[in-house]
């Protein structure tokens, strides 16, 4: 790879040379660390960079599967591929110990790249539908494998630091909450060693590089998509009295629906319905016969989610039965269940980070109503914590912030990591967990 001045590499190089000084007083193993990466981050850069500009989307992510199997197989895993879909399993066996699973996600978003950077991706596809779009890692995913694959590799190459055993995953899906559970369905925990703690990080576009984010607890949410398509009789809209308006009927239950988070649920426990799509009608003065809503709800607890999925129901029933038309027709997907990080292996790896980065530099985040597939493995008892990384640079956040500007969300066309100062730190970050929770010869005796 290139490290012409000016290039990625280049930066890289610098920045790592001022994390190595600033790393002298860190515990015993830091310096380590850090060491290889400034030895690897060609490599590593060259990693993401290659995977920023190939994104593949949802159960597409083929060369991404390949690409992330062989990077574990170089390191020396035994690896698994075609699991769940596209899914990866590596597995490293170093001697008696307790097995630890690191996930990465693989797949990308259908988003057009608008960041202007020459490294941007320039794949295109067509949906089921027929649109044309760009597709692009505008989720950090890209940042989570080249993390999770250089913490393996590590890992790999220092055996004499742990014992035990390391499970790697690539896993397809995560957009569409359909990964995690094709891959426990396929026997994860029957066919693979059940991991005694599950690790996984998300990149954070609020977060300032050099950081890292924890959330004890409920962190995400359960997700769950209701269809409902509200039935009239048609007509013309000059004698709305001949007809049953299913647009009116639509119209009613939106104002509806906000009832049950604000009436019936407490206000302790956060709740979200959000009506994202309502489709109904031709033209100006026809009433037509249906219209159609897609519902998004948001949750942490089972209760809460069953309480709002049922009352959903109620109100478009009731709706319906207002205005003397037929039962809708309602459709409930129960999508991701809610992510919770365990509390014990929270504090634990907590106390490591700010050991690693210092106080200032591990921030408690609040819960977010997004959601995350990650939480299925944990929902088959394995204690399991996801943590947050810092992935814009505080120069740029002060930008923003000056300009009276929040930066580009996830899932954003121009969501940008500084991947050079973040994937050091996230890979310190997973290292240093995973040394944690896999103890060294001198611990395990």
């Amino acid at each position: 790879m290139s490290s012409q001045p000016g290039s990625p590499f280049t930066c890289c190089r610098w920045f790592l040379v001022l994390f190595f000084l600033s790393s002298l007083c860190q515990p015993a193993g830091a310096d380590e660390i850090t060491e290889w990466i400034e030895r690897e981050m060609d490599s590593i850069a060259g990693l993401y960079l290659h995977l920023h500009r190939h994104p593949e989307l949802s159960l597409m992510e083929k060369e991404t599967s390949a690409r992330v199997a062989s990077e574990l197989k170089l390191a020396g895993f035994e690896v698994t591929t075609s699991f769940g879909g596209h899914g990866v399993v590596g597995i490293l066996k170093n001697g008696d110990g307790p097995c630890l699973m690191l996930r990465t996600d693989l797949d990308a978003l259908p988003v057009t790249e608008e960041t202007g950077v020459e490294y941007a991706s320039k794949v295109t596809t067509t949906t089921t539908g027929g649109v044309k779009t760009g597709v692009m890692h505008a989720c950090g995913h890209d940042i989570h494998m080249a993390t999770v694959v250089s913490t393996a590799r590590y890992l790999a190459s220092h055996k004499d630091q742990w014992q035990g055993t390391l499970m790697v995953i690539g896993q397809p899906a995560e957009e569409g909450g359909l990964g995690a559970k094709a891959m426990l369905a396929d026997g994860l925990f029957e066919k693979f060693p059940k991991p005694r703690f599950a690790l996984a990080m998300h990149v954070s576009s609020d977060l300032p590089t050099g950081s890292v984010g924890f959330c004890p607890g409920a962190a995400m949410a359960n997700v769950d998509s209701i269809d409902i398509t509200m039935k009239g009789r048609g007509g013309h809209g000059s004698a709305p009295q001949v007809t049953i308006d299913p647009i009116m009927q639509a119209a009613e239950l939106v104002v509806a629906l906000q009832t049950i988070v604000s009436r019936e649920i407490s206000p302790a426990d956060p709740a979200v319905i959000t009506v994202g799509s309502i489709h109904g009608g031709t033209q100006h003065n026809v009433i037509g016969n249906d219209c159609h809503l897609q519902i998004t709800v948001r949750s942490y607890t089972d209760d809460v989610r069953d309480h709002l999925l049922e009352g959903i129901q109620r109100k478009a029933k009731a709706v319906a039965q207002g205005s003397r038309a037929p039962e809708p027709e309602i459709s409930i997907r129960r999508n991701t269940p809610s992510l919770f990080n365990n509390e014990e292996l929270t504090a634990r790896i907590v106390d490591v980070f700010r050991n690693t980065f210092g106080d200032k530099n591990v921030i408690r985040i609040r819960p977010s109503m997004g959601g995350e597939d990650f939480s299925r493995y944990g929902r088959e008892g394995v204690p399991a914590f996801m943590f947050r990384l810092g992935a814009i640079s505080q120069q740029r956040l002060d930008r923003y912030a000056a300009a009276g500007q929040i930066p580009p969300s996830l899932h954003s066309s121009q969501f940008r990591p500084d991947f050079e100062e973040a994937l050091p730190t996230g890979i310190r970050a997973m290292t240093s967990a995973a040394l944690n929770l896999l103890p060294g010869p001198a611990k395990s005796r």
